[in-house]
């Protein structure tokens, strides 16, 4: 039985101003495993809110584009080029493992769904030798049992953007691609082979029976739902990495383990909380009469150096908002839609002329087109070129209306295109990545039923708290 609403975790703040703003922290987990526990009070922000902010904008081919692109190498080359010849092969041979698992791995429900275990592989890993060493760790991170099948669901964060779009809300970003990719590229050679060399070791490990990850996603949820708001597991979740900082490891590779713990530590949390929490503070101070609703990483709240002790030292009054607490916003929006309504049933949802605009707008088309010329994807270039075109003309067609941007707006419908479908985000350990739909004509039994993902894992305790450090960077 779901406990009291009194008795709920809470992870609101209220930014106290009229009409107020919130925070909320969320986690990298398929939202139906927590839905039911997020209190109603938390729900109600969402839904009286003008406008949503995520870390990223998850809405706009740019963000796609280039988050795709910075995960891979230069252009001519490939991993067995950079890769010390030993864990190149025991990388292979790791994945070997995983695609002749992982139909065993599927539920039932998932392939009821239509899932396929071959597209599923090919769609996670199917480019893995272009990738930078860096993100293949993450990748052979999220290539687990468990990870495999929570596919299918979308994680919180991406079902609230989907729920803004539905409710018509406008939503933004306070970050910008290349601050969430660039920090992980920025570590260097030794320390990238000392972390994808560890990740193997875990994960050969555990496939011998001889290894149990300390930090699983059924901890995360069950303290997310029910646990101690302050557990360093949240840390983990909001940094993504795993932590490799263990006692047992020899001197020489434990310092390796806390350089990278420290540098990921600042650039991942704190330097982004600062960043965060400055961007919230323009944007609260440009529309004084808007209330936002801003959606980050539970671990972006915790700890020391939050995004709202940014906004505590910028002389905001922000307060944590206990479950079955009213929610009273003085000034609601022009237009109240139903949290539970179908937005076909809508006319566009018209709000006042003073619109924000993203906060970080596009590049310049060369810059855009540069990035484009990288994707993963067959076909991919043409997809998004078709998916700009109809954007540009969208958006100047709302311009001339005064109408909110939708998000629906940035994708080419399956039926009106023949080129592949728009990719689906996903999100490995937290990063987020994206995976092709299979091509095809009509119904593909292979055709991916939902926007797809989840989220994170930490040889070692060191790898459990490289994972945790990388996720206390989400959740701060």
């Amino acid at each position: 039985p779901l406990p009291q609403q009194s008795e709920l975790n809470s992870f609101l703040w209220t930014i106290k101003r009229d009409p107020p703003s919130y925070f909320f922290g969320t986690i990298h987990v398929p939202y139906t495993r927590i839905w039911d526990f997020i209190p109603e009070n938390s729900k109600k922000a969402f839904q009286q809110s003008h406008i949503v902010y995520f870390e990223l904008d998850l809405t706009d081919p740019y963000t796609i584009s280039a988050l795709t692109s910075c995960q891979l190498l230069p252009q001519g080359e490939n991993l067995q080029d950079v890769l010390p010849r030993d864990i190149y092969r025991r990388l292979k041979q790791h994945l070997e493992y995983v695609k002749l698992m992982m139909p065993s791995w599927m539920t039932p429900d998932q392939r009821g769904k239509g899932l396929y275990a071959d597209y599923l592989f090919n769609a996670i890993a199917g480019n893995w030798e272009r990738k930078r060493p860096v993100w293949v760790m993450l990748m052979v991170n999220s290539l687990t049992e468990v990870d495999i099948k929570s596919r299918g669901v979308p994680v919180l964060d991406l079902y609230l953007a989907q729920e803004a779009e539905r409710l018509r809300k406008q939503t933004g970003a306070v970050e910008k691609v290349e601050e969430q990719c660039h920090p992980l590229n920025g570590l260097n050679f030794s320390q990238v082979v000392f972390a994808l060399n560890h990740t193997l070791l875990q994960q050969e490990s555990l496939r011998a029976g001889s290894f149990r990850i300390p930090y699983t996603t059924e901890d995360l949820i069950e303290h997310y739902n029910c646990g101690d708001l302050s557990s360093i597991i949240f840390n983990h979740d909001t940094s993504q990495v795993p932590n490799f900082v263990n006692a047992t490891l020899p001197a020489h590779e434990r310092i390796t383990a806390q350089e990278i713990d420290s540098y990921l530590r600042q650039e991942l949390i704190y330097k982004r909380n600062e960043r965060m929490g400055r961007r919230v503070k323009d944007l609260l101070e440009e529309y004084p009469d808007k209330s936002f609703f801003f959606a980050f990483g539970a671990g972006h709240f915790m700890g020391n150096n939050t995004v709202i002790d940014v906004l505590r030292r910028e002389g905001y009054e922000v307060e944590h908002t206990p479950a079955g607490q009213a929610i009273n916003n003085r000034k609601s929006p022009k237009t109240l839609l139903a949290f539970s309504s179908s937005s076909s049933a809508h006319s566009p949802y018209v709000m006042s002329q003073e619109l924000p605009l993203p906060l970080y707008p596009r590049k310049e088309e060369e810059e855009e087109k540069d990035l484009l010329s990288h994707l993963l994807l067959p076909d991919g270039i043409d997809m998004l070129e078709k998916v700009e075109r109809k954007y540009e003309k969208k958006k100047q067609q709302q311009q001339k209306k005064q109408r909110l941007r939708q998000f629906n707006d940035l994708w080419v419908r399956l039926e009106e295109s023949a080129t592949d479908p728009p990719p689906q985000i996903r999100i490995i350990n937290g990063y987020i990545t994206v995976e092709p739909q299979p091509r095809g004509h009509g119904r593909s039994s292979h055709a991916h039923s939902d926007i797809s993902s989840t989220h994170q894992v930490s040889h070692s305790l060191f790898l459990s708290l490289l994972t945790l450090t990388l996720h206390v960077i989400w959740l701060h």
